[in-house]
C-alpha cells in the first residue's frame, strides 16, 4: 500500500472524546490512529478522517479488533 501523506487536522483533538469513555484522545501520526488509553483502544483514520466506531477500533493489548 502507497504510504499517504497526513492530513488528519489535530485541531479535532481538542473537541472529539472517546467514544465509548469519553476520554480525550492521542494522536499516534505513526500508525494514523486515535489512541484512547482509558479503554485501550485505538481508531483508525483513513483519509484523514477518523473513524470513530467501537467495530472499527483496535485493541492496544491485543493488536486485534474488540
Amino acid at each position: 500500500m502507497p504510504e499517504r501523506a497526513s492530513t488528519f487536522d489535530t485541531k479535532l483533538l481538542e473537541i472529539l472524546v472517546a467514544p465509548g469513555t469519553h476520554a480525550p484522545l492521542r494522536y499516534d501520526a505513526e500508525a494514523q490512529e486515535l489512541i484512547d488509553d482509558k479503554a485501550g483502544l485505538a481508531y483508525p483514520i483513513r483519509d484523514g478522517i477518523p473513524i470513530m466506531l467501537a467495530d472499527e477500533a483496535r485493541s492496544l493489548d491485543q493488536g486485534a479488533t474488540p
